[in-house]
């Protein structure tokens, strides 16, 4: 995998390329994404793979005119669009599935193929999701994996989440990502998708961890109800972090489209 640079009309976009096949655009969630991500290699084996980070993320610009949904929306058209993509497959995770079912939603022929990986978007009152932007470092195996202990080792490489410095230092980095992921997140990640879910026309492919604790899997059925034909993939002992932990059935899952 490389990461590489493209002009679109808001900002650079950096994005991670590799792998050979159909092409692939993966959608990053709010934690973002690396060259080195093991789901994206798993893609990489099938499929030419696409991974445009959001501005703000890594060492991208940031792009202050991407104020809400619609932008951010658009913004993710006009990357493909400057790729030179032509219907690839859409992927995304966690606010990445956000932003990939707003796009199907939009330019519904445009999308033939799409899957989704515990996707934000929708509100329940009765099973709120978890506030990120409130969730301490230390916190964050305990919401995002199935095993904790393992979830906290990939997280911060052997590193203490209670030391004060690594913690500066992860506000620090997250700063930026987090403002950019604030437009559509918070204060709730709800920005009226579910009245345009109907409008989605792709092959859809649902995929939810059991244990997931951010956005708990009971969203996925207000999903799949709403887009015509979507199939629903539940994978046991994996939480909201499933394509880490459960890499090869998640790809599994991309690779039925």
């Amino acid at each position: 995998m490389e990461l590489k640079t493209l002009d679109t009309r808001a900002a650079p976009v950096r994005y991670i390329e590799g792998g050979q096949g159909e092409p692939l655009v993966f959608l990053h969630g709010a934690g973002g994404v690396t060259v080195d991500d093991p789901f994206l290699k798993a893609l990489a084996e099938n499929h030419h793979v696409y991974a445009p980070l959001l501005p703000g993320y890594g060492d991208s610009e940031e792009a202050p005119e991407l104020r809400d949904m619609l932008d951010i929306t658009l913004h993710t058209w006009d990357v493909v669009d400057a790729l030179g993509l032509k219907d690839p497959i859409l992927v995304g995770h966690s606010m990445g599935g956000m932003i990939a079912a707003e796009m199907a939603a939009v330019q519904p022929n445009d999308v033939t193929r799409l899957a989704l990986i515990a996707p934000a978007g929708l509100w329940m009152d009765d099973h709120p999701i978890a506030d990120l932007f409130a969730t301490m470092p230390y916190e964050m195996p305990q919401l995002l994996f199935h095993d904790a202990a393992a979830g906290a080792a990939i997280l911060t490489a052997g590193r203490n989440v209670e030391d004060p410095n690594f913690l500066q230092t992860y506000l620090v980095q997250n700063a930026r990502q987090l403002g950019m992921a604030g437009r559509i997140l918070f204060p709730i990640p709800e920005r009226g998708l579910a009245g345009r879910l109907h409008r989605i026309k792709a092959k859809t492919v649902i995929v939810w961890g059991d244990s997931d604790r951010l956005i708990p899997p009971v969203y996925a059925h207000p999903f799949r109800k709403a887009i015509k034909g979507a199939e629903l993939v539940s994978i046991p002992e994996a939480g909201h972090m499933v394509t880490l932990e459960k890499t090869a059935a998640v790809a599994e899952a991309v690779g039925r489209l």
